[in-house]
This record gives structure tokens, sequence and C-alpha cells, in this order.
């Protein structure tokens, strides 16, 4: 299993706060939701950082089976509605976001 993680780094803009929220988990959540192959939709809104640490407003995370499967998604059809719609949310948003792909994501129990 991999994982693609989104990261908002900066701030909503002032006033904005409860919009944006709502319009990411009204609006933009359904369709991270129908990516082929995807599962395990996570969406975090982040309330406190590390002091020094940059301002992360916002982390979304879905799982693949394989980075095969995660290149199916991004080709589709609905991945091209969720950027237009992330974007358009931006409008909202002071800052950047980018994505990281990580894989090996059990930890082990330890005793």
């Amino acid at each position: 299993m991999i994982t693609r993680t989104a990261i908002f780094e900066g701030t909503i803009k002032p006033g904005f706060e409860d919009r944006f929220r709502e319009e990411v988990r009204t609006r933009l959540a359904p369709l991270w939701g129908q990516f082929p192959h995807g599962s395990n939709v996570r969406l975090f809104f982040v309330d406190q950082v590390d002091e020094g640490a940059p301002p992360i407003a916002m982390m979304q995370q879905v799982d693949y089976p394989s980075l095969a499967a995660l290149d199916e998604a991004l080709a589709s059809p609905i991945r091209t509605q969720a950027r237009a719609l992330t974007l358009e949310l931006l409008e909202m948003f002071e800052g950047r976001f980018y994505h990281v792909i990580s894989g090996g994501n059990a930890v082990a129990a330890t005793a």
C-alpha cells in the first residue's frame, strides 16, 4: 500500500475559515472518495504545529494499492474535477499545496 498526502502549507484567509472547511468537507471530500482504486480517505484540519514549523492548514490522505493504481487515479476524469475545485477553493487560502507519496505505512507493535 502507498499513501498520497496533500499538504496545504499556509493559512486560510481571515474570515474564510468556516467556509473553506465546509466547502472542503461537502464539495471536495466526496470527489476524493471517487478516485479509482483509492481507499481510506482521510482529512485533517490542523489546529497546532510545533514551534518553528511551517504553518499547515490542512492535510488530506488517500491510500492506493500500488503506484500503478495511483497513476490510473491521477489520469482519471475525477482527478480533473477535483483539481479544478481545489484551485477554486485556493482563492480562500494563502500559501501552497503539494503532495508526497509514502509507502510502508505499517508500524510494528512493540512490547
